[in-house]
């Protein structure tokens, strides 16, 4: 805890890095990513402060893997209606891909029918894109609609 705490201090002291900051924010992007505190937008972005506006949601792994999520009731409440039953066909995969790449897939379809949304798409001023990141190698994989798979950016 001790450099976390060192960093947090010294952050006060660069007051001209913040100031812009104090003027508001316009993030280009929505970044919609799991809890893992291994996978972080803004650097496998580059985004910079007030670029981007993350949103973390529970991780799907754990349920792929039938951990006990006992001491996490309400991670173990919002899996049960985040997604379809997570099925993996290999369930030894550490990274269980499979799984969390057709969780991506699924909250894009939940995220295309809100009106706000799919107005929006249809009127061609908004995207949306499915990014699954290989936390082993850093690789960033975007879903190609057109083959079903996700590909390498």
């Amino acid at each position: 805890m001790k450099p976390l705490i060192d960093n947090a201090r010294l952050s006060g002291q660069r007051p001209e890095e913040f100031a812009r900051l104090a003027e508001g924010q316009s993030p280009q992007a929505l970044f919609i990513t799991c809890s893992d505190s291994r996978v972080v937008p803004a650097l496998i972005t580059g985004a910079r402060p007030g670029e981007l506006f993350a949103l973390r949601t529970a991780a799907v792994g754990a349920e792929v893997r039938r951990d006990d999520l006992a001491a996490v009731p309400a991670v173990g409440a919002w899996l049960v209606h985040a997604a379809d039953e997570p099925t993996c066909s290999d369930i030894t995969d550490p990274t269980v891909a499979e799984t969390v790449q057709n969780h991506v897939l699924t909250q894009m379809e939940r995220l295309r029918v809100y009106p706000c949304i799919e107005k929006r798409l249809e009127a061609g001023e908004l995207q949306l894109h499915g990014w699954y990141h290989e936390a082993h190698t850093g690789i960033v994989r975007q879903h190609d609609a057109e083959s079903g798979t996700f590909e390498m950016l």
